[in-house]
């Protein structure tokens, strides 16, 4: 099957996008889906610091690779052994495929699944193998298992959740990445209970996730942190019950202050290590410090060692929301409809493909919080 797909050969490419064009919209070669595989007609695919840490080269990824984690479509056909999914099926994409059989998925730990873990690392489906192709017979890499930039997907069927056919497209390719790791984090991660107090440094996609997982599990204060007015404002809409611009103030101090010498939950989703440094820095005695955003691999982060004993410390990391997606994802989308999760209030740009890099240059300056591109 000939697929326009966007496709990533050089990370590295320096901003603004739109000039240096790091993602191709290029006519590749879809094979179609092997034993436990399907292929689905991609409806809707949301941009995501995951991605942009690719095209920039942060975290290194095999080249050249067709893009895209965050995303949702329909089934067009499916291989053998594909556990009840069927052609005409609406799914939502995990990125991490959970063979089900490994260790942590076998203890409930699906977003750690090891064989899932060493696929995506590789640039292959969960099976083996590569189902992307350029027009000179070159194999193209798999982005995470999902590759949501292209019209159609060939992933394995433990990369796929079924879902209601009736969610827009726009609003359910969110819960594959946005939703599911930010709510996951306060959710599973954190279980964070009614009364207790949670920030959340950075209000991205993600952050913003968390901070309505927060209010929907009765956190209080909720407290929201960002260095971008327009964000903490939305923030502001969504629940928070104080903004701290840490652009204009001392953010540790000023959470500190506001929750009375420091929150039991601190969320840190920009992928700093210094702002996890600040996050660990406002978290009281007895807290939780829980990592959410992806840092360069090579940057390191450091705490006062006593404090984890004297002051019964935790730091944690929260990867992919510690979800396990088939029983998370329907989960999440009740709550959206319930009203709990106002995930639409998240979006904040429709694109086309072709316009792919425009998008990455928005989100590279912090002007957006989720964009979808609609096939």
């Amino acid at each position: 099957m000939k697929v326009r797909a966007a496709v990533l050969r050089e990370m590295g490419l320096p901003a603004p996008y739109a000039e240096s064009l790091p993602l191709r919209i290029e006519t590749v070669e879809l094979a179609p889906p092997g034993a436990g595989e399907i292929c689905v007609r991609v409806l809707a695919a949301g941009l995501c610091h995951s991605d942009l840490s690719v095209i920039d080269g942060s975290r290194p990824r095999p080249m050249p690779m067709v893009l895209g984690h965050e995303a949702t479509g329909e089934i067009v056909e499916v291989g053998t052994d594909v556990g009840g999914l069927r052609v005409g099926d609406r799914v939502v994409f995990s990125f991490v495929p959970s063979c089900g059989h490994c260790d942590p998925c076998a203890s409930g730990r699906a977003a750690l699944c090891e064989p899932g873990a060493q696929a995506n690392a590789a640039g292959q489906l969960l099976g083996g193998g590569r189902r992307w192709s350029d027009t000179k017979a070159v194999s193209l890499q798999h982005h995470l298992g999902v590759s949501g930039f292209a019209e159609y997907t060939v992933v394995s069927a433990r990369s796929a959740v079924k879902i209601d056919a009736d969610l827009a497209p726009e609003i359910a390719a969110l819960f594959g990445c946005a939703v599911m790791t930010g709510v996951g984090a306060v959710v599973n991660t954190a279980k964070v209970a009614a009364g207790e107090s949670v920030t959340v440094f950075g209000l991205g996609g993600v952050g913003l996730a968390a901070l309505l997982g927060a209010r929907a599990a009765g956190a209080y204060p909720l407290i929201a942190v960002d260095v971008i007015a327009e964000k903490l404002e939305l923030a502001l809409a969504l629940g928070a019950n104080i903004c701290i611009d840490a652009s204009r103030e001392d953010a540790v101090a000023a959470v500190r202050e506001a929750s009375r010498g420091g929150v039991m939950y601190a969320i840190e989703s920009v992928g700093s290590e210094r702002v996890l440094a600040q996050a660990y820095a406002a978290t009281r005695r007895g807290g939780t410090t829980i990592s959410v955003g992806l840092p360069a691999p090579d940057k390191m982060f450091s705490v006062p060692a006593v404090s984890l004993v004297a002051e019964e410390r935790t730091i944690k990391g929260s990867y992919m929301g510690s979800a396990v997606p088939s029983r998370d994802l329907p989960r999440y989308i009740a709550m959206y409809r319930a009203g709990l999760l106002p995930v639409d209030r998240l979006l904040t740009h429709r694109l086309a493909l072709d316009e792919i890099n425009l998008g990455f240059d928005r989100l590279t300056r912090g002007q957006a919080i989720r964009q979808v591109v609609l096939f």
